[in-house]
Order: structure tokens, then sequence, then C-alpha cells
């Protein structure tokens, strides 16, 4: 019975990260919009998100909590449970960092930034590493999670396209440099956001290992 109870806690758990790991892809997917469209009232709703963000990492804590306190949890439900309370904060701050692209796009007076090129093929990255992450750790799959981490090299290579068209674009437009620099500015968020996602895959490694980034048995 008590171990009943225990399972469907841990199930809520899942039911709690999938839906947090949602309010993180919607909010990169509307500051893409944002970007892409020029419409900067679109990245308003990225506030409320990231409050939803907010009440999520405080729901999942107290849930952990309590299942560390009142339960007798086994090794493995250890893994996952401590798993869990790392992965929050990597996901709470991909809400901060998308926060952080909708401020810049204010200040961008609508200014088309679908001109920024490799912006959209980060964002729709990113949301695949916050999706996937997400949905390792809720299936135990390794072989996920790894494909996460593994991923974060197309993001990198996306980055650095990023950087190296706006360099170009500095030279040959220097009266456009600060626009640039703010584009700059959100592609080397987007990168952190799938830093983040990889954090999250690597504790989902943890949690069906027991083995964290750079250790062996």
């Amino acid at each position: 019975m008590i171990r009943s109870r225990f399972e469907e806690q841990l199930s809520q758990l899942s039911r709690e990260l999938i839906e947090m790991g949602a309010f993180c892809e919607e909010a990169i997917a509307i500051v893409a919009k944002a970007l892409l469209t020029g419409d900067a009232s679109i990245a308003e709703k990225v506030s409320s998100l990231e409050e939803a963000i907010d009440q999520k990492e405080r729901t999942i804590e107290s849930l952990c909590l309590k299942l560390l306190l009142q339960q007798q949890p086994v090794a493995r439900d250890l893994r996952q449970i401590s798993a869990a309370l790392k992965m929050i904060t990597d996901l709470e701050r991909i809400g901060d960092q998308a926060a952080d692209i909708a401020e810049i796009i204010e200040y961008l007076s609508g200014r088309m930034a679908g001109e920024g090129g490799y912006i959209a093929d980060m964002a729709r990255a990113t949301i695949k590493m916050v999706t996937e992450s997400v949905d390792a750790y809720v299936k135990r799959d390794l072989a996920l999670a790894n494909d996460v981490i593994a991923h974060d090299d197309v993001v990198d290579e996306l980055f650095d396209k990023m950087k190296l068209s706006l360099i170009e674009r500095i030279a040959s437009k220097p009266q456009d440099g600060e626009y640039f620099m703010d584009l700059l500015m959100i592609a080397k968020y987007f990168e952190r956001i799938g830093d983040h996602a990889v954090n999250v895959a690597e504790w989902v490694v943890f949690s069906v290992t027991g083995l964290h980034k750079g250790e062996s048995v």
C-alpha cells in the first residue's frame, strides 16, 4: 500500500516535469516567433509563462521533498528524485533565458529579426532538446538522453555560424552595430538554453545509471 502510494507520487512527479518542460518549450517558441515576425507583443506572453515555470519549480521541489521525507525510497528512487531536483533548476533557467530574449525583443522596436538567419534553427534545435530531455527522464531512456547531449553540437555550430554572419554584417553596416549585437546576445541565450537541456539530459543519465558526467565505475 505504501509503495503503491509512492509510485503514484512518482508518476505525479513525471507529469509535473512534463508540464514544466512544455511551458519552457512554449516560451522558446513564442520568442522565436516574435523574432521572426517582428511582433514584440507576442513576447509579452513569456512573462506569464515564466511565472508558471517558477510555480512548477516550487511544486516539484515540494513533491520531491515529500517523497524523500515521507516515504522510504530505494537507491533507484533516490536517484530519480534527486535528478528531478537538479533538472528543475535548469528548466527554471531556460524560462529565465526565454524571458531575457523577450526583453531584448522589446528594444528591437518591431524590427524584423528574420534576417538573423540561424536564430530560427537554434530555436527549433533547443525546443527539440528540451522536449527530448524531459521525455528521456520520464521514459528512463538512456539513448534519448545521449542524443540530446550529442545534439548540443548542432546548437553550438549554429551559434558559431550566427556569430560569423553578424561579424560580417557589423563590418558592412556599422550603423546597425547595436542591432546586430542584440541578435548576437539572443543567439547566445539560445546557446545557453541548449546547455541547460544538456544538463537535464546528464541528470537523466545519472537517474538511470547512478553516474554523472565524467564519473566512471
